[in-house]
Protein backbone atom coordinates (compact mmCIF):
# COMPACT_ATOMS: atom_id res chain seq x y z
CA UNK A 1 0.00 0.00 0.00
CA UNK A 2 1.58 3.58 -1.21
CA UNK A 3 2.21 5.50 1.81
CA UNK A 4 1.83 9.19 1.66
CA UNK A 5 2.71 11.58 4.59
CA UNK A 6 4.44 14.90 5.60
CA UNK A 7 7.17 13.82 8.35
CA UNK A 8 7.63 16.98 10.70
CA UNK A 9 11.37 17.57 11.82
CA UNK A 10 12.06 20.87 12.92
CA UNK A 11 9.27 23.71 13.27
CA UNK A 12 11.43 26.74 14.44
CA UNK A 13 12.47 30.06 12.62
CA UNK A 14 15.03 31.84 12.81
CA UNK A 15 16.55 29.75 15.99
CA UNK A 16 16.09 26.55 17.56
CA UNK A 17 14.13 26.36 20.78
CA UNK A 18 14.16 23.91 23.50
CA UNK A 19 10.96 22.12 22.01
CA UNK A 20 11.52 23.16 18.25
CA UNK A 21 14.65 22.55 15.93
CA UNK A 22 15.34 24.27 13.03
CA UNK A 23 13.43 22.97 10.10
CA UNK A 24 12.80 20.03 8.51
CA UNK A 25 9.91 18.24 6.49
CA UNK A 26 10.05 15.01 5.00
CA UNK A 27 7.35 14.12 2.27
CA UNK A 28 6.64 10.16 2.05
CA UNK A 29 5.00 9.77 -1.55
CA UNK A 30 4.62 6.47 -2.52
CA UNK A 31 8.13 5.05 -2.58
CA UNK A 32 9.58 8.46 -2.81
CA UNK A 33 10.89 11.11 -0.33
CA UNK A 34 11.41 14.52 -0.37
CA UNK A 35 13.21 16.43 1.83
CA UNK A 36 12.48 20.11 2.10
CA UNK A 37 14.21 22.60 4.01
CA UNK A 38 16.97 20.70 5.65
CA UNK A 39 18.06 23.18 8.82
CA UNK A 40 20.68 22.54 11.19
CA UNK A 41 19.92 19.55 13.52
CA UNK A 42 18.08 17.70 10.29
CA UNK A 43 20.18 14.63 10.58
CA UNK A 44 19.20 14.24 14.35
CA UNK A 45 15.79 14.90 13.61
CA UNK A 46 15.61 12.36 11.25
CA UNK A 47 17.29 9.58 13.41
CA UNK A 48 14.84 10.33 16.38
CA UNK A 49 12.16 10.48 13.57
CA UNK A 50 12.77 7.07 11.95
CA UNK A 51 13.58 8.48 9.04
CA UNK A 52 16.52 7.19 6.87
CA UNK A 53 19.00 8.38 4.37
CA UNK A 54 18.13 5.64 2.10
CA UNK A 55 14.73 7.18 2.75
CA UNK A 56 15.65 10.54 0.63
CA UNK A 57 15.13 10.91 -3.18
CA UNK A 58 15.35 15.04 -3.37
CA UNK A 59 15.81 18.16 -1.57
CA UNK A 60 14.22 21.08 -2.19
CA UNK A 61 15.39 24.12 -0.78
CA UNK A 62 12.94 27.46 -0.36
CA UNK A 63 15.89 29.76 0.31
CA UNK A 64 19.37 29.75 1.69
CA UNK A 65 18.62 31.51 4.92
CA UNK A 66 20.46 29.33 7.61
CA UNK A 67 17.28 28.21 9.13
CA UNK A 68 16.38 26.88 6.44
CA UNK A 69 19.58 25.23 4.68
CA UNK A 70 22.34 25.07 7.34
CA UNK A 71 21.38 21.22 7.59
CA UNK A 72 22.36 20.06 3.96
CA UNK A 73 25.96 19.82 4.91
CA UNK A 74 24.87 17.35 7.99
CA UNK A 75 21.94 15.51 5.23
CA UNK A 76 24.54 15.27 2.39
CA UNK A 77 27.35 13.70 4.00
CA UNK A 78 25.35 11.43 5.67
CA UNK A 79 23.88 10.06 2.36
CA UNK A 80 27.22 9.71 1.42
CA UNK A 81 28.16 7.88 4.43
CA UNK A 82 25.24 5.00 4.56
CA UNK A 83 25.93 4.61 0.59
CA UNK A 84 22.68 5.66 -0.53
CA UNK A 85 22.60 3.20 -3.83
CA UNK A 86 19.94 5.63 -5.80
CA UNK A 87 20.23 8.85 -7.49
CA UNK A 88 19.24 12.02 -5.55
CA UNK A 89 17.92 15.31 -6.75
CA UNK A 90 18.43 18.56 -5.19
CA UNK A 91 16.46 21.29 -6.29
CA UNK A 92 17.34 25.43 -4.86
CA UNK A 93 17.34 28.98 -5.82
CA UNK A 94 20.05 29.03 -8.81
CA UNK A 95 21.12 32.53 -7.09
CA UNK A 96 22.28 30.62 -4.28
CA UNK A 97 24.36 28.39 -6.26
CA UNK A 98 27.65 29.52 -4.36
CA UNK A 99 25.60 28.66 -1.12
CA UNK A 100 25.08 25.03 -2.16
CA UNK A 101 28.54 24.33 -3.49
CA UNK A 102 29.88 25.55 0.19
CA UNK A 103 27.48 23.34 2.26
CA UNK A 104 27.80 20.31 0.01
CA UNK A 105 31.51 20.74 0.60
CA UNK A 106 31.93 22.33 3.89
CA UNK A 107 34.23 19.32 4.98
CA UNK A 108 36.38 16.13 3.78
CA UNK A 109 34.30 13.08 3.13
CA UNK A 110 34.15 10.51 0.34
CA UNK A 111 31.89 10.69 -2.03
CA UNK A 112 29.51 7.73 -2.74
CA UNK A 113 26.37 8.75 -3.95
CA UNK A 114 25.32 10.28 -7.90
CA UNK A 115 23.77 13.53 -6.39
CA UNK A 116 22.38 15.95 -9.12
CA UNK A 117 21.96 19.76 -8.92
CA UNK A 118 18.98 20.77 -10.48
CA UNK A 119 18.50 24.50 -9.29
CA UNK A 120 15.61 26.41 -10.43
CA UNK A 121 16.19 29.49 -12.38
CA UNK A 122 12.15 30.35 -12.50
CA UNK A 123 8.72 29.47 -12.32
CA UNK A 124 8.28 26.29 -13.82
CA UNK A 125 8.26 22.57 -13.92
CA UNK A 126 11.20 20.63 -12.43
CA UNK A 127 10.31 17.38 -12.36
CA UNK A 128 7.86 14.69 -14.12
CA UNK A 129 7.41 11.02 -13.08
CA UNK A 130 4.88 8.69 -13.00
CA UNK A 131 3.57 9.76 -9.59
CA UNK A 132 3.86 13.35 -9.75
CA UNK A 133 4.80 16.46 -11.38
CA UNK A 134 7.01 19.04 -9.25
CA UNK A 135 7.14 22.46 -9.60
CA UNK A 136 8.24 25.75 -8.42
CA UNK A 137 7.01 29.11 -7.60
CA UNK A 138 9.03 32.19 -6.85
CA UNK A 139 7.68 33.76 -3.63
CA UNK A 140 8.48 37.51 -2.01
CA UNK A 141 11.33 37.83 0.90
CA UNK A 142 14.20 39.45 1.10
CA UNK A 143 16.33 36.62 -0.49
CA UNK A 144 15.00 34.59 -3.80
CA UNK A 145 12.84 32.23 -2.19
CA UNK A 146 10.66 29.35 -4.19
CA UNK A 147 7.77 27.27 -2.95
CA UNK A 148 6.79 23.85 -4.42
CA UNK A 149 4.19 21.52 -5.68
CA UNK A 150 3.40 18.57 -6.30
CA UNK A 151 0.42 17.72 -8.27
CA UNK A 152 -0.58 13.60 -9.14
CA UNK A 153 -1.46 13.06 -12.61
CA UNK A 154 -5.72 12.86 -12.49
CA UNK A 155 -6.88 9.41 -13.16
CA UNK A 156 -9.79 7.70 -13.80
CA UNK A 157 -12.25 5.66 -11.30
CA UNK A 158 -14.38 2.77 -12.81
CA UNK A 159 -18.13 3.00 -11.68
CA UNK A 160 -19.35 -0.44 -10.94
CA UNK A 161 -23.13 0.19 -11.60
CA UNK A 162 -22.55 1.83 -15.11
CA UNK A 163 -20.31 -1.70 -16.28
CA UNK A 164 -22.93 -3.29 -15.33
CA UNK A 165 -25.95 -1.44 -17.07
CA UNK A 166 -23.41 -2.04 -20.31
CA UNK A 167 -22.67 -5.39 -19.43
CA UNK A 168 -18.98 -5.32 -19.43
CA UNK A 169 -17.14 -7.33 -16.59
CA UNK A 170 -14.34 -9.49 -16.32
CA UNK A 171 -11.45 -8.85 -18.75
CA UNK A 172 -13.35 -6.43 -20.75
CA UNK A 173 -12.94 -4.01 -18.10
CA UNK A 174 -9.36 -3.66 -18.61
CA UNK A 175 -9.82 -3.88 -21.92
CA UNK A 176 -12.05 -0.48 -22.10
CA UNK A 177 -9.78 1.05 -19.76
CA UNK A 178 -7.02 0.60 -22.27
CA UNK A 179 -8.62 1.00 -25.41
CA UNK A 180 -10.95 3.92 -24.30
CA UNK A 181 -13.71 2.18 -25.70
CA UNK A 182 -15.48 -0.65 -26.43
CA UNK A 183 -18.05 -1.19 -29.26
CA UNK A 184 -20.61 1.62 -28.59
CA UNK A 185 -19.58 2.14 -24.68
CA UNK A 186 -16.66 5.24 -24.36
CA UNK A 187 -14.65 4.91 -21.73
CA UNK A 188 -16.39 8.01 -20.30
CA UNK A 189 -19.77 6.10 -19.94
CA UNK A 190 -18.12 4.41 -17.17
CA UNK A 191 -15.96 6.00 -15.34
CA UNK A 192 -15.44 9.29 -13.75
CA UNK A 193 -11.96 11.29 -13.56
CA UNK A 194 -10.11 10.68 -10.48
CA UNK A 195 -8.99 14.21 -9.84
CA UNK A 196 -5.09 13.53 -8.31
CA UNK A 197 -3.56 14.83 -4.74
CA UNK A 198 -1.57 17.75 -4.35
CA UNK A 199 0.77 18.68 -1.93
CA UNK A 200 2.52 22.60 -1.34
CA UNK A 201 5.07 23.58 0.76
CA UNK A 202 5.49 27.52 1.15
CA UNK A 203 7.87 29.38 3.25
CA UNK A 204 9.48 32.41 4.02
CA UNK A 205 7.28 34.91 1.86
CA UNK A 206 4.77 37.73 2.41
CA UNK A 207 1.17 37.32 0.60
CA UNK A 208 2.01 37.28 -3.45
CA UNK A 209 0.56 35.49 -6.89
CA UNK A 210 2.90 32.55 -5.80
CA UNK A 211 1.59 31.77 -2.47
CA UNK A 212 -1.84 31.61 -3.82
CA UNK A 213 -0.31 29.55 -6.97
CA UNK A 214 1.20 26.73 -5.04
CA UNK A 215 -2.25 26.64 -2.66
CA UNK A 216 -4.94 26.31 -4.85
CA UNK A 217 -7.35 23.09 -4.31
CA UNK A 218 -4.15 21.50 -2.09
CA UNK A 219 -5.17 18.18 -0.18
CA UNK A 220 -1.78 19.25 1.81
CA UNK A 221 -0.65 22.59 2.40
CA UNK A 222 1.95 23.10 4.01
CA UNK A 223 2.65 26.98 5.21
CA UNK A 224 4.67 28.85 7.62
CA UNK A 225 2.71 31.57 9.93
CA UNK A 226 6.00 33.01 12.07
CA UNK A 227 4.24 35.35 13.46
CA UNK A 228 0.23 36.57 15.01
CA UNK A 229 -2.03 39.27 14.06
CA UNK A 230 -0.45 41.84 16.20
CA UNK A 231 2.75 41.33 14.53
CA UNK A 232 1.78 41.89 10.79
CA UNK A 233 3.89 45.02 10.36
CA UNK A 234 6.83 42.52 11.62
CA UNK A 235 5.64 39.99 8.95
CA UNK A 236 5.51 42.45 6.19
CA UNK A 237 8.85 43.99 6.87
CA UNK A 238 10.64 40.90 7.40
CA UNK A 239 8.56 38.53 4.38
CA UNK A 240 6.73 36.45 6.50
CA UNK A 241 2.95 35.90 6.66
CA UNK A 242 0.58 35.60 9.93
CA UNK A 243 -1.76 32.94 10.86
CA UNK A 244 -4.84 34.77 9.39
CA UNK A 245 -2.97 35.56 6.01
CA UNK A 246 -2.14 31.50 5.90
CA UNK A 247 -5.56 30.37 6.81
CA UNK A 248 -7.31 32.97 4.28
CA UNK A 249 -5.04 32.01 1.67
CA UNK A 250 -6.16 28.20 2.49
CA UNK A 251 -9.42 28.81 2.45
CA UNK A 252 -9.65 30.75 -0.56
CA UNK A 253 -7.55 28.08 -2.58
CA UNK A 254 -10.30 25.18 -1.01
CA UNK A 255 -7.27 23.37 0.59
CA UNK A 256 -7.85 20.46 2.81
CA UNK A 257 -5.64 20.12 5.60
CA UNK A 258 -3.84 22.81 6.27
CA UNK A 259 -0.46 22.62 8.59
CA UNK A 260 1.27 25.75 10.12
CA UNK A 261 4.41 25.94 10.98
CA UNK A 262 7.74 28.10 10.77
CA UNK A 263 7.11 30.05 14.67
CA UNK A 264 8.88 32.75 16.17
CA UNK A 265 10.10 31.82 19.54
CA UNK A 266 8.30 34.85 20.53
CA UNK A 267 5.31 32.87 21.20
CA UNK A 268 4.73 30.82 24.13
CA UNK A 269 1.28 29.57 23.17
CA UNK A 270 1.19 27.37 19.94
CA UNK A 271 -2.74 27.48 20.49
CA UNK A 272 -2.95 31.19 19.88
CA UNK A 273 -2.08 30.03 16.03
CA UNK A 274 -5.00 27.86 15.25
CA UNK A 275 -7.19 30.01 17.37
CA UNK A 276 -6.42 32.88 14.74
CA UNK A 277 -6.34 30.88 11.89
CA UNK A 278 -10.36 29.96 12.63
CA UNK A 279 -10.72 33.56 12.98
CA UNK A 280 -9.69 33.86 9.69
CA UNK A 281 -12.57 31.57 8.48
CA UNK A 282 -10.88 28.11 7.40
CA UNK A 283 -12.83 25.43 8.56
CA UNK A 284 -10.89 22.21 7.66
CA UNK A 285 -8.48 20.19 8.79
CA UNK A 286 -6.18 22.35 10.55
CA UNK A 287 -2.88 21.66 12.31
CA UNK A 288 -0.33 23.48 14.45
CA UNK A 289 2.73 21.63 13.56
CA UNK A 290 5.07 20.52 16.31
CA UNK A 291 8.66 18.58 16.17
CA UNK A 292 8.01 14.43 15.08
CA UNK A 293 4.58 15.11 13.89
CA UNK A 294 3.25 12.91 11.19
CA UNK A 295 0.69 14.32 8.76
CA UNK A 296 -1.10 11.89 6.66
CA UNK A 297 -2.26 13.63 3.22
CA UNK A 298 -5.76 13.14 3.33
CA UNK A 299 -7.56 10.16 1.49
CA UNK A 300 -9.36 11.38 -1.56
CA UNK A 301 -12.92 12.13 -1.07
Amino acid sequence: MSVRELVVLGTASQVPTRHRNHNGYLLRWDGEGILFDPGEGTQRQMLRAGVAAHDLNRICVTHFHGDHSLGLAGVIQRINLDRVPHEISAHYPLSGQRFFDRLRYATAYRETVHLTEAPVAGDGNLAVTPSYTLEARRLSHPVESYGYRLTEPDGRRMLPDRLAAHGIKGPDVGRIQREGRLGDVTLDDVSETRRGQRFAFVMDTRLCDGVHTLAEGCDLLVIESTFLDEDIELAVDHGHLTASQAAAVAREAGVRHLVLTHFSQRYPDPEEFERQARAAGFEGELTVAHDLLRVPVPKRG
